[in-house]
């Protein structure tokens, strides 16, 4: 019930706020952010927001992209006192506070919009942290979210797997467990949502080979970022043989024809109403007035109607 290590979480996300040049990791955030906001904008156009909220808002990555007309106040809310320090300004008024996503120091029906990036999987209760937001939201308000699925660098667990079944007799996870697609949904509507959407994306980067990706991840992305594993059974150190059978494991399975390897990030995008009457609802079963069976004659149909 809880796989991750959140006082570890709390430390790396602290440690990464503090490196310099932190921008230059933003990349996937910045590809993230750009994806979110297209579909959020389709479905909240024309529509401004008194009060937001940002679960695990990091150093502001969502507030930097945010204007008045859209939001007017903003609360940041992360788990990391100097990500929330080292904040990148905004144009709109901005109240930072220090605490867990899975535990909002919020009253009931406060805020009208509530967003969160990449944050939310490393919560140890997914589900609670989504009743958490749904309680906070106002009716008919929206939760918009991000957060990495359960294909996320699937290629680099498998190689790593197989790598220390055949050198070491046994493996143990290098790559954090993720939330499935299939799962995500009933989650939302257990919570309260409504007017549900949920699809995915796949952010693909292209590298040398399994040595410079994990350079990459723990160098840039991971370090910075502040997503090093914090699983209570991971394991610290990998051999080096083991490693090297890694990569080739890597190579042959995955690898492109002009030698590169892939990485591939699995993003979930959600958005999710609180109930309101003035919501459009559904029509009632059994109301329907044409059958699935008379598609096909659909144009048939509709020439008959203007006839």
């Amino acid at each position: 019930l809880n796989p991750f290590d959140r006082r570890l979480k709390r430390k790396q996300k602290n440690w990464a706020a503090l490196q310099a040049e932190p921008a230059k990791c933003d990349y996937l955030r910045e590809e993230v952010r750009g994806q979110g906001r297209r579909r959020g904008h389709l479905r909240c156009r024309g529509r401004t927001f008194p009060l937001a909220l940002d679960v695990g808002s990091g150093r502001g990555y969502i507030a930097q992209h945010l204007n008045k007309e859209t939001v007017e106040k903003l609360i940041q809310v992360d788990i990391a006192e100097n990500a929330l320090k080292n904040a990148v300004e905004s144009e709109i008024p901005t109240v930072k506070v220090v605490a867990d996503e899975e535990f909002l120091p919020f009253k009931e029906d406060t805020f009208d919009l509530v967003v969160s990036s990449l944050s939310l999987h490393w919560v140890n209760d997914l589900p609670k942290a989504f009743r958490e937001i749904h309680q906070v939201l106002k009716p008919d308000g929206v939760f918009i979210g991000a957060m990495f699925g359960g294909d996320t660098l699937y290629e680099l667990r498998c190689s790593l797997q197989l790598a220390e079944l055949e050198r070491e007799g046994g493996f143990s996870p290098h790559v954090s467990p993720f939330t499935a697609v299939a799962d995500l949904g009933h989650l939302l509507a257990r919570a309260g949502f409504n007017t549900l959407t949920v699809d995915t994306d796949e952010i693909q980067v292209n590298y040398p080979g399994l040595f410079e990706i994990m350079e990459d991840l723990q160098g840039k992305y991971i370090l910075c970022m502040g997503e090093s594993n914090c699983s209570w059974n991971r394991k610290p150190l990998l051999h080096r043989e083991t490693m090297l059978a890694a990569a080739a494991i890597y190579q042959e399975m995955y690898g492109n024809s002009d030698g590169s390897v892939p990485a591939t990030f699995q993003i979930y995008y959600m958005i999710g109403w609180k109930y309101h009457e003035s919501q459009a609802k559904p029509a009632q079963r059994g109301s329907a007035t044409v059958s699935f069976g008379d598609l096909a004659k659909i144009e048939g149909l509709l020439k008959r109607g203007k006839k």
